[in-house]
Parts: structure tokens; sequence; C-alpha cells
């Protein structure tokens, strides 16, 4: 089956030339020119990825990542006629796994695309795997004094519940699943949607960063050289 691209951009002419090459590489592709139509699109039809243009009239793509992200693991791939670090940043911190400048080379950007709808199977993969290898009727992770539920991707310290990104889950995840290893950042990458964009890509410093600020610090070890740990005692 075909995955279904969305491209959200309110420019007719990026649109088309989007939706002329997906539709030749065989993606069935959809079309929005603003953050209205797009929810439109998603009610209406599954939709595996999104090309969301950051600056669109109405509701800008940083506030739809922000939405689309608290509802969907969707892959997103925000686009932008801005080269700025700043906004990069943003909108990897609001859940977008991949960014784009325009004007942009259609087969690098089709690269990407292959390489982020690969990156979300593995991801699933891994889930339906850790939840396969877990007792019947029983999809948890306990720690610490932490339980990890992925059936519900719910972390929770005892009454409380504590919210955690896309990104953030699936790292824990992985982290959970080889407690007391080092993993290097390029195994930890291939572990989540975001794509490693080069070898001075510090995506997972960011996201074990904020782990760390929502979790007990101490549980993440910085192993210089080689990667991280997870200094945890795992029951499942």
């Amino acid at each position: 089956m075909a995955y279904t691209v969305l491209v959200v951009d309110d420019e007719a002419v990026i649109r088309t030339r989007l939706k002329g090459y997906f539709s030749k590489e065989g993606y069935r592709v959809l079309e929005a020119a603003n953050g209205e139509e797009m929810w439109q699109q998603l009610a209406l039809a599954h939709v595996d990825l999104i090309m969301l243009d950051i600056n669109l009239p109405g509701t800008d793509g940083l506030s739809l990542t922000r939405e689309l992200r608290s509802r969907s693991d969707v892959g997103i791939i925000l686009v932008s006629g801005r080269d700025e670090t700043v906004d990069r940043i943003v909108g990897l911190e609001m859940g977008a796994d991949d960014y784009v400048t325009k004007p942009f080379e259609l087969r690098e950007l089709l690269v990407r695309v292959k390489n982020l709808l690969w990156r979300i199977s593995l991801v699933e993969k891994a889930k339906q795997q850790a939840v396969a290898a877990m007792d019947e009727g029983d999809d948890r992770i306990e720690f610490d004094d932490y339980v990890l539920e992925l059936g519900s991707r719910k972390l929770s310290r005892g009454e409380a519940v504590i919210k955690l990104t896309k990104a953030e889950f699936e790292l824990l995840v992985a982290f959970a699943l080889h407690p007391r290893q080092v993993l290097s950042r390029e195994r930890l990458m291939q572990q989540t949607s975001h794509r490693s964009e080069d070898a001075n890509d510090r995506t997972i410093d960011v996201i074990i960063r904020r782990l760390r600020g929502k979790l007990n610090p101490e549980l993440f070890v910085t192993v210089h050289g080689e990667g991280y740990l997870f200094a945890a005692s795992v029951r499942d």
C-alpha cells in the first residue's frame, strides 16, 4: 500500500510541484492551503507524513506542529523560507521530525521523506515487539519508582503523570529495553523517528537533557566518547 503524504502550503505552485513529483514516486498526495484545510484532510483520510509550511496564514506551522504532536504520531517535516537555527530548534522542540528550507531539491526532500517513513516503521515495529515481549495483559515497564505504559504511552510516578513528547517517549523506551548498557547516539537515533542529519547532530543530547529535567537526572549517565547508559533497575 502506498504511503499518504499531506502537503500543507499556502502557495499553490509549491503544492502542485510537490504533488506531481511525489505522485510519480508512488505516493498518494493530499493538499491543504492552511491549518483548517489540514484538519479537514486528516479527518477524512489516514496520513503517514505531513510536509508543513511554517509561514501559513492564520495558525502558523509551529503552532500546528505542537497541536498535531499532542494528538498524533504522524511524521512531520517543517518547511520554511528562512534558514534560521532558532526556527529549526523551536520546530524540533515542538515535535517536528525534520526541517527543510526553501528552495529545496526535490530529490533531497524525497530522501528525507523515505528516511523518516523508514524510521517511523522501525519505531512502530520496536514498540510492537516490546509489547509482545511483555506478559500477556501487561504492557508496562517499571524502573525505580516510575511506571512506563507502552500501550498508552504514559509515564507515571505514584499518582503523578509525567508528560512526554513523542521523541522523549521513544528514547525512554529504548533505554528501558536496554538498561545498564552503553548506547551510542547513532543507535539511539535509530530508535526514534528523528532523522540523523550529519555527524554533528545533537538531537539525542537535546532529548536526553529534557528527560533529565522530567525524571531523576542520575538515571541518564553520559559515557564520554561512547554514548549514554540508563542506570536503572528495570522490572517488567
